[in-house]
């Protein structure tokens, strides 16, 4: 990984905006057309609002969305398709070329394998992704499925991610937080030519460390990340904190 660490939250967002903006346009120049896989959640704040700012072709760009919740409807306050339609879409200058969103109200299988036919053969181009609390993925708790190859998966939520869930503000109770959840797999994930991954906070710095300098297990899914040829890993100095120096310096 390509560990970059800022000073806070908002240029960590900054500069990981930049870059992915930077990637898109470099795919749409070089093929014609981009697709997008795009995250959702706190730590996307700062990084949405920054690539939005941002000169990007998007008529050309076909967008996918990473995870959501089974049974929400999507108006639901805490429906990652209402965050992409409030924090994206509805701020593009331009509509995308389409964009893939995840209905999981009523039969996440199907819809798992909807979504399976809608994949490239090949790669996506850019991904804007994070890190949970519990090291997970998209919604890929640990131990995660290192191995599958569909692109899209029904998950169970461990309750470590159920509370952060309520711990950022998006349900009043462990109680109202759905159990499943559809996510991209993590095959899927680093099928992509470029990651951007934005991880601020300090309740984010024991994954952070697991990710970096653990072992590479399913028991920290995100250190899979390391294996990834073009991963850029973006964090606040809080985020980074508990890295070893040589890592927490970039």
């Amino acid at each position: 990984m390509d560990i970059h660490v800022h000073d806070d939250a908002a240029a960590l967002g900054a500069a990981a905006g930049r870059e992915a903006a930077e990637a898109l346009r470099a795919a749409v120049a070089a093929r014609g057309a981009a697709t997008y896989v795009v995250a959702t959640g706190a730590s996307q704040f700062a990084t949405l609002a920054s690539l939005v700012a941002e000169s990007v072709p998007w008529e050309r760009i076909t967008i996918f969305h990473l995870d959501e919740y089974a049974g929400l409807g999507a108006d639901h306050p805490a429906s990652f398709r209402r965050y992409l339609r409030e924090r994206l879409l509805e701020r593009l200058p331009r509509p995308p070329a389409a964009f893939h969103g995840i209905d999981a109200g009523h039969d996440p299988a199907a819809e798992c394998r909807r979504l399976a036919a809608l994949v490239p053969a090949g790669n996506f181009d850019v991904a804007t992704i994070g890190i949970g609390e519990n090291g997970h993925l998209a919604f890929n708790d640990p131990p995660a499925d290192f191995e599958t190859r569909a692109p899209y998966l029904v998950v169970r939520l461990d309750e470590a991610c159920r509370r952060q869930q309520v711990g950022e503000g998006w349900f009043a109770g462990l109680a109202d937080v759905p159990t499943e959840a559809v996510s991209m797999s993590v095959r899927r994930i680093l099928a992509t030519e470029r990651i951007v991954c934005s991880v601020p906070d300090a309740r984010k710095a024991a994954a952070v460390r697991g990710a970096v300098a653990g072992p590479l297990t399913p028991d920290c899914p995100a250190s899979i990340l390391r294996t990834h040829p073009a991963c850029a890993l973006h964090l606040d100095r809080a985020a980074a904190a508990g890295l070893p120096g040589a890592a927490a310096g970039g």
